[in-house]
């Protein structure tokens, strides 16, 4: 017998008004690259078992600006010079930086990338006593980075630090603080070079000594190669950074000549501990309209201080609760949920539809290898193959269906619980995006299907490739966390 509940269910159903997209109303010409981050960990050094597969990958996906960081817990993978020169000798070192730097810089070779070697050599820093490091390698340390005031007040040892450590990549080398040639026979072009990360948690700085560092290096890095562009901040926690932003892009608290191209900051959906998969399907979409709502703060910001700087929201994404407690004792990796990769990837593709109709230039995804103990809920890869996972199906679909150029337009009237954004492409072909905010299927009323196809990542598809569905009738069942491209004719 049917009860009333499911009547009234099915009514609703038979009423519903089709998605409402107005093709020929623009609401903004897209400025957004979809990408990633690559962060310099032991996996991706040459002899793992993904080395290949992983850099195969990231070479096949052919992606705008990804940003590569060598970073803090590796500090032999990250610091060319680990020791304070001394006594007419150095230690520069690049046998362990360069394989992983070449092999990435091969892999994005054709696209413009962004380099960000963000860890000052520890020795640059004052402290009441050398800090350590591993001699291993592959051993994270997470003191690294002590200390506030810089030893030399005059800046000029940090900025000369990265005019050695670019020469080494651009110019074919350097020559040390005492005289000596180190030849790499490297010429490579580097697009976009970011000055340090997430600085609020890294040494403390303040707005005005990041301001100061950055006109150092980004001064002297302009004198280098005056076609490479700056990135800023890089801001772990933007809805609390008002004072970095307000300060930073005041072009008066700024040397003259120090290009100010392009800012930076990151969000990450984090749930409580207790969560479940069900609550978190809430939090990640919620905490998504906050940061957009700080988004929207910052441009106001940035068009009124410096309306020519660019803006790239370059570490997006999602970390599990249990990767918070990582370090901790007695921690134990649990298995990720298949429909964790699902939900994420939905999360990122909602954010970078956002932030697209809001004019960021960049959104890129966080980030291409995690693995227990490293952030595991961040990798858009199999740690154990290198083969793809939902959250690099998604970015794949974004970047290779949308593309700056195309054009936003006003689009209503979707389902409760799903984002729906249509685009015009600059061959005037019409693509609608659909995002599914739950886990279970929602029907999606459509109109004009025929003919048209859906390109679909879902908890079906996972890591493999995106499926193709030919469409007709007059709606579309988007699957839960479904991320699908509507393309017509």
């Amino acid at each position: 017998m049917w009860k009333p509940s499911i009547l009234l269910f099915c009514a609703a159903a038979l009423l519903a008004e089709p998605v409402k997209v107005d093709w020929n109303k623009v609401i903004i010409e897209s400025r957004t690259t979809p990408t990633l981050q690559v962060v310099v960990n032991p996996p991706l050094r040459p002899g793992s078992k993904i080395h290949d597969r992983t850099y195969q990958e990231l070479k096949k996906l052919g992606a705008d600006y990804v940003r590569y960081v060598p970073w803090l817990p590796y500090p032999r993978l990250a610091v060319a010079e680990l020791e304070p020169p001394a006594n007419g000798k150095t230690s520069w070192d690049f046998s362990l930086i360069d394989p992983m730097t070449i092999d990435f810089l091969k892999a994005t070779e054709g696209h413009p990338a962004m380099l960000n070697f963000s860890t000052i050599p520890q020795w640059m820093f004052k402290t009441d006593k050398p800090v350590p490091f591993p001699a291993d390698p592959d051993q994270p340390v997470w003191n690294y980075t002590q200390g506030t005031e810089l030893r030399d007040l005059s800046l000029k040892e940090l900025a000369d630090y990265y005019v050695r450590l670019i020469s080494w990549y651009t110019k074919g080398g350097f020559t040390d603080e005492f005289g000596k040639e180190h030849k790499s026979g490297h010429h490579f072009k580097i697009a976009y070079w970011e000055v340090f990360n997430e600085i609020e948690g890294e040494h403390d700085t303040t707005p005005a000594q990041y301001t100061a560092r950055y006109d150092a290096i980004a001064g002297a890095l302009h004198k280098l190669d005056p076609q490479m562009k700056f990135v800023a901040l890089a801001l772990m926690s933007p809805s609390r950074g008002a004072h970095y932003f307000e300060y930073f892009l005041n072009p008066k608290n700024h040397k003259p000549g120090v290009p100010l191209d392009m800012i930076s900051y990151h969000f990450y959906a984090v749930p409580q501990p207790d969560e479940t998969m069900e609550i978190q399907q809430h939090t990640y979409f919620t905490q998504a309209d906050g940061f957009v709502n700080s988004v929207s703060f910052i441009e106001s910001i940035r068009k009124r201080l410096s309306p020519s700087t660019r803006t790239t929201v370059n570490e997006t994404g999602s970390i599990s609760a249990e990767d918070m407690g990582q370090g901790g004792p007695g921690f134990v990796f649990k298995p990720i949920a298949n429909a964790y990769w699902n939900l994420s990837g939905a999360t990122y593709a909602y954010v970078y539809a956002r932030l697209a109709t809001m004019g960021i230039d960049i959104v890129g995804e966080s980030q291409l290898v995690g693995y227990p103990t490293q952030f595991p809920s961040v990798s858009m890869v199999d740690w154990e193959s290198g083969a793809p996972n939902a959250r690099f199906r998604v970015l794949e679909l974004l970047k290779n269906k949308l593309a700056p150029g195309d054009k936003l337009v006003e689009t209503g009237n979707a389902p409760q619980f799903v984002h729906a954004q249509g685009f015009v492409g600059k061959d005037g072909k019409h693509k609608l995006l659909l995002i599914s905010k739950r886990d279970r299927e929602i029907v999606v009323p459509l109109t004009d299907l025929a003919g048209a196809t859906a390109t679909v990542v879902d908890q079906t598809t996972q890591g493999g490739p995106a499926r193709v569905e030919q469409l007709s009738g007059d709606s579309f069942r988007l699957p839960g966390f479904g991320v699908a491209i509507i393309d017509w004719p």
